[in-house]
């Protein structure tokens, strides 16, 4: 059995690269070997990253040059009532995170919704994009092929979907750019989260383009998608899923659990959410949702980096009367019950303590009550913020709870 200590001596040698340790040794030896050289140098003692949950072989489709595990808290909310198009019932969400004070924030919003009977929550579209750039001699060219691909939908849809058990192509819609043409591929991807499933389906489309039309593929990716970027198109048009989650709340409620009234709340809402968020030209119009889809991501193996889009949320707040109307729209919450880190260990517990975990029947609908689930979470989190500024709280809650 190869030793690690000699696998770190071979490396520091100059006989073997980091990447190729698991060709002459098993994971678990390989991610050894390479904790010893990093020690070795650098004088970091890697002890506690040694020590993680899961083989590494399992994680194998995760991560390159292994050296073990990043532990983070995790905390759970709840429970809450959700009254969603997939999710029915109770749930306690799992939050993985190192900001002291937000699962307190997010307990108390769930709280107040809780005792007003639970939230409502629809995911409104679907759809995981890819956009391809194309380059052709001009706008004529360009014209041309935005024409061919709106007549060959049904031939771009047979290609696309060759690649795939699971995936379904919804649309293709064109933009052109002087002499660039952009193909918005959007689709279905049903309980995975559906990035790598649309990249593959995308390329074998772009194929077709290419022996069709004059279009010569520059990128699979053109940015027009628009993955782990802050980007218009998506707080219009939507990736991933949208979804919204609202909630109305007695006045009395509100006085009662969040310590201010409606009114000081929507004037909150409005001067910094909207009217802050219009200054600023923020393509998220909301306190902080961006904190439980980060936190929820965490907890349950999403693609940590498209927080980005998850952040793309608008928070309503309506007094009216006798009560609060409140809601968050997430334009772009990518998420999956399948493949990537869902499959770790502790995520997929987290995905269990969910009732979510792997795929759903009808397929889509397990990744479809997450989305929703997520989306009450972060209701429950700008309405704990919200009516913290309106009473003033904000610091003083922190200081409480010593953060």
């Amino acid at each position: 059995m190869t030793d690690a200590a000699d696998l770190a001596d071979r490396v520091q040698d100059g006989d073997l690269r980091l990447y190729e340790l698991e060709e002459h040794a098993d994971h678990e030896t390989a991610a050894t070997a390479r904790r010893l050289l990093v020690e070795r140098e650098t004088g970091a003692d890697l002890s506690a990253v040694g020590q993680y949950a899961f083989d590494a072989a399992d994680a194998d489709a995760n991560i390159e040059n292994a050296i073990g595990g990043a532990q983070l808290p995790m905390g759970v909310v709840g429970p809450v009532e959700v009254d969603g198009g997939a999710a029915a019932g109770e749930y306690y969400l799992p939050l993985a995170t190192t900001e002291g004070a937000l699962l307190a924030s997010v307990n108390r919003g769930l709280s107040a919704i809780r005792s007003a009977g639970g939230a409502q929550a629809r995911v409104t579209k679907n759809g995981m994009t890819r956009a391809p750039v194309f380059r052709v001699q001009g706008i004529v060219e360009a014209k041309a092929v935005v024409e061919w691909v709106e007549e060959n939908v049904d031939r771009l849809r047979e290609a696309a979907e060759s690649t795939t058990n699971h995936g379904e192509l919804l649309d293709v819609e064109p933009y052109v750019v002087g002499d660039s043409v952009y193909l918005r591929f959007a689709y279905d991807t049903k309980d995975a989260m559906g990035m790598n499933m649309a990249t593959i389906a995308t390329g074998e489309a772009c194929e077709l383009v290419e022996d069709e039309t004059p279009a010569d593929l520059v990128a699979l990716s053109g940015n027009l998608c628009s993955d782990k970027k802050p980007a218009a198109i998506n707080a219009v048009q939507g990736r991933g899923r949208s979804v919204t989650a609202d909630v109305e709340l007695d006045r009395e409620l509100v006085e009662e659990r969040l310590g201010t009234t409606p009114e000081a709340i929507e004037e909150a809402n409005t001067r910094k959410n909207l009217v802050g968020s219009a200054k600023a030209g923020s393509l998220g119009f909301n306190a902080h949702a961006a904190n439980v889809v980060a936190a929820a991501f965490l907890a349950t193996g999403q693609d940590a980096a498209q927080v980005v889009e998850g952040s793309n949320a608008i928070t309503t707040i309506e007094e009216r009367g006798d009560s609060l109307y409140a809601s968050v729209s997430i334009a772009s919450l990518e998420v999956g019950t399948v493949g990537g880190g869902t499959k770790l260990p502790t995520q997929a517990e987290a995905l269990d303590v969910l009732g979510v975990r792997g795929g759903g029947d009808p397929a889509g609908s397990n990744a479809d009550e997450l989305a929703e689930i997520i989306a009450v979470g972060a209701l429950a989190g700008e309405l704990s913020l919200l009516a913290a500024l309106a009473s003033r709280h904000l610091s003083s809650a922190h200081e409480d709870l010593g953060r």
